[in-house]
């Protein structure tokens, strides 16, 4: 069976990326051949420490490899990236690890994929793949304004989540665990969720107040999602994601939950006592409803 493939790291699966994704699942159809993304872990810039310490990522590697496969692409290979990958030109990387390793037969390429230590895009791709013996399928770029993982990263560090779901064309958000708090919010009334991120590399929206949808127990409820230092009550040095969530009262300690973000409501301060604090969230809560 022929194998059609792309490749890139896809972080966030936007849709400048499913534009490419679409153009694959075509192409395979089309041939009657199997449609495979290869893509990379950990990102690049971790591996070559290319200010990998401001280095946040849309999706968890989990979480990329479920929307690429709810793409309609067939499989997804995961190649672990190093040093000695980086170092390959991109003739190298579609003969030895694409052609040579999977099989692939047909390559499919973005408009600003770029390939190899020598960056080739485009306009230099095809003469490669096709002096392999390959075929070569470009992917004009997306009309409308431009969307890259970059930009994304942009909104979400600075709370506007609203716009964040434009660029994705989904909901952002984060999963991890449930974990014990301090317990200040049950003692006014409004018990939080606490959770610990799977990955601690995530994106987190800027600090300020959230309405969120929550999915836990295979169940989704509204939430109010508090992310900062929580000035009031604690003065933390690390930042929470603490979520109140609406109508809704089971212990869920040590459970997975997911958090997404559908407007930001307000800013995080520091209120003058628990009691002006308490007010507060009441407020948030009927913003919320």
């Amino acid at each position: 069976m022929a194998i059609v493939a792309t490749t890139g790291f896809f972080d966030g699966v936007h849709p400048g990326h499913r534009q490419v994704l679409s153009a694959l699942v075509q192409a395979a159809r089309t041939s009657g051949g199997e449609s495979l993304v290869v893509t990379f872990w950990p990102h690049p810039r971790t591996v070559l420490q290319q200010d990998a310490a401001q280095l946040k990522l849309l999706t968890s590697i989990e979480e990329k490899k479920e929307l690429l496969l709810g793409a309609g692409v067939d499989r997804v290979e995961v190649i672990p990236f190093s040093r000695e990958l980086s170092s390959m030109t991109a003739c190298e990387y579609i003969r030895d690890v694409l052609k040579g390793g999977l099989g692939v037969s047909t390559l499919v390429a973005g408009y600003d994929n770029r390939l190899g230590c020598d960056h080739l895009q485009q306009e230099d791709l095809r003469e490669v793949v096709e002096s392999l013996g390959m075929e070569y399928v470009p992917v004009k770029r997306l009309e409308g304004p431009s969307v890259s993982s970059t930009l994304i990263r942009r909104t979400i560090a600075d709370g506007d989540v609203e716009q964040t779901a434009v660029l994705l064309g989904r909901l952002y958000s984060l999963r991890g665990v449930v974990v014990t708090g301090n317990k200040i919010g049950r003692t006014m009334g409004f018990p939080t969720a606490n959770l610990a991120l799977y990955e601690p590399l995530k994106a987190v929206p800027a600090n300020g107040v959230y309405k969120t949808s929550v999915s836990i127990l295979g169940r989704s409820f509204t939430g109010l999602t508090n992310i900062g230092l929580r000035p009031t009550v604690g003065k933390n040095s690390a930042i929470t994601i603490e979520t109140h969530i609406l109508d809704f009262d089971e212990d869920i300690y040590g459970l997975p939950m997911e958090v997404s973000f559908i407007s930001r409501i307000r800013d995080e301060r520091s209120f003058p006592s628990l009691e002006e604090l308490k007010e507060q969230i009441e407020a948030d809560i009927e913003t919320v409803r």
